[in-house]
């Protein structure tokens, strides 16, 4: 089976950008319901992930209270406590399933290193559920 089986392209992906402050990070999650997001680079290459957790440390650490303080902050001021991996368009579903324990969504990049979206965990459980249905059937 192939990855792009479980790809939400980028086109479908929230995500933020490295030279976004932490105001649009929490804008762009709030708006999208979202925990976490990815951060790209102005490339379009995967930065890393920046969590709710991740902001409200921050925002605790530094006494960040107001909107408006936050909107000078650049993202990468933020420190990120989780790694989130990525897979190769070319990885194998071992890989691929490997990474989705361990995280909601998996970053996916071209041969080139330039992000392509994403394959979260609920596509992954989606189709493994369906699988088992229909070997129930047999």
């Amino acid at each position: 089976m192939n990855i792009l089986f479980f790809l939400n392209p980028k086109n479908e992906v929230a995500y933020i950008e490295e030279d976004d402050t932490l105001r649009q990070a929490l804008e762009k999650m709030e708006h999208h319901k979202y925990t976490s997001i990815p951060i790209l680079s102005n490339q379009g290459t995967y930065v890393g992930t920046i969590t709710e957790g991740d902001l409200l440390w921050y925002c605790k650490e530094k006494n960040v209270l107001n909107a408006r303080e936050s909107e000078s902050i650049p993202i990468t001021d933020v420190p990120r406590r989780t790694t989130y991996h990525t897979v190769s368009i070319s990885s194998t579903m071992e890989d691929l399933f490997s990474r989705a324990v361990h995280q909601n969504f998996v970053p996916v990049e071209d041969d080139g290193g330039h992000f392509i979206g994403i394959v979260t965990r609920r596509s992954i459980m989606k189709y493994v559920y369906s699988k088992l249905a229909e070997l129930e059937k047999v």
